[in-house]
């Protein structure tokens, strides 16, 4: 008997997330179809999360593999899966030392209290340097720390009072977090590319000047990179398109290929500052989730993905740059890097994102201006010109 999810849903799930359009139950390349047996071409990945597309076969077997050798064992023990993947995260990110949790939320709340810590051994007090400087349009996560650090009216509205200690300044404009900066001021935490804020890249000057700004005044700079991270713009971590490197670094999404995992690498100068009992995850780090990543990592590096990224998103970017000029009176630009891509939009594009699923291609929105497409690592040079196509043709009659 087929079960009708959507009454499900219905009955027992909370309406946080609105109402679907469709109920998807498989999945695989670039590809993803729903309960109707209608295929789609994904371009949401989940929000940035199935990287190397829907079950990449390498991906499967490594995790039914561990499936039917280890699940889970308690960060009380060691697992060897753990320690592989925090090296490899290390070869990446530089010398430091890595913490796994579940969740970009996760990650980004460990980037605060490593804030916090900073500050308490810098100014021998608690509650003394504790504010973190943080970007206009931010996004950050939904828990209370997240959320004080994301000034956007959509994340805090009814949910005040906020944690205190938060300042915002503006993206881009280095000069609005200098004046921000005082005798209370511990880090700043920055997203290289905002990904909810609209899909809006920090300028390669902007990012330079964080760190300056950093080193000056003997603060922390913390990268956000759960969405632009991970390979997706072409480079492992977004930030390295401004030749700099952070004190500590949240990860998530696309680290797991699906399956759920976050991850904070803490430069070896500050990763001390976290000692026993400061921080812990029953879940992070499992056997199963770790055997998830270093799958990706295997892919990624084998297909030589991140080069393939910088290859084919050129050409890409220049069609979608093509309809922008087909349809200035829907769309105003292109934005992102690789992988990591938004079209601005004169006005709310959720009906064009509408029309765009009914034709077979499944977009997520940005920053409430912006159609994201988020196509997964491993997707084939056909496809994004398929993109395009579905695109071409539903502004051509929406217009």
């Amino acid at each position: 008997m087929k079960i009708n999810s959507e009454n499900l849903y219905d009955q027992y799930s909370l309406t946080n997330y609105g109402k679907a359009p469709i109920t998807l139950v498989r999945g695989e390349g670039s590809r993803a179809w729903d309960d109707t047996g209608k295929d789609y071409l994904d371009f949401s990945t989940g929000i940035a999360v199935t990287s190397l597309g829907h079950s990449h076969p390498v991906w499967v077997r490594r995790v039914q593999d561990q499936a039917a050798t280890l699940v889970h064992c308690s960060n009380l023990w060691r697992n060897p899966n753990q320690a592989r993947l925090a090296a490899k995260i290390a070869e990446y990110a530089g010398p430091g030392k890595v913490f796994f949790c579940n969740s970009g939320l996760e990650a980004n709340e460990v980037l605060l209290k490593l804030a916090r810590l900073h500050g308490r051994e810098k100014s021998g007090a608690e509650a003394k340097q504790f504010h973190v400087l943080t970007a206009y349009e931010a996004f950050h996560g939904r828990g209370f720390g997240g959320m004080a650090a994301t000034p956007q009216e959509k994340i805090q509205g009814g949910f005040r009072p906020m944690l205190d200690g938060f300042k915002h300044g503006v993206l881009n404009d280095i000069d609005s977090f200098a004046k921000l900066i005082d005798e209370q001021t511990a880090a700043i935490l920055i997203e290289p590319i905002q990904g909810e804020g609209g899909i809006q890249p920090c300028t390669r000057e902007f990012l330079r000047g964080i760190r300056e700004l950093c080193d000056r005044h003997g603060l922390l700079f913390l990268a956000d990179e759960v969405q632009c991270g991970l390979g997706r713009t072409g480079q492992f971590f977004a930030f390295e398109h401004a030749g700099v490197r952070p004190d500590g670094i949240a990860m998530a999404k696309g680290l797991g290929g699906g399956f759920p995992i976050g991850a904070v690498w803490i430069d070896q100068t500050y990763a001390s500052l976290f000692q026993p009992g400061s921080h812990g995850c029953t879940f992070g780090g499992s056997p199963l989730a770790c055997a998830a990543s270093l799958a990706v990592f295997e892919v990624m590096e084998k297909e030589n993905l991140l080069h393939r990224i910088r290859e084919l998103s050129a050409s890409w970017h220049l069609s979608l740059q093509s309809l922008v000029e087909k349809y200035p009176a829907l769309l105003k630009e292109v934005r992102g890097r690789g992988f990591l891509v938004a079209l601005g939009a004169q006005d709310d594009p959720s009906p064009i994102i509408g029309k765009l699923l009914e034709a077979g291609l499944i977009t997520v929105p940005a920053g409430g201006n912006a159609i994201r497409l988020l196509p997964p690592y491993t997707v084939k040079e056909e496809e994004l010109q398929e993109s395009v196509d579905i695109l071409d043709a539903v502004l051509g009659e929406y217009e």
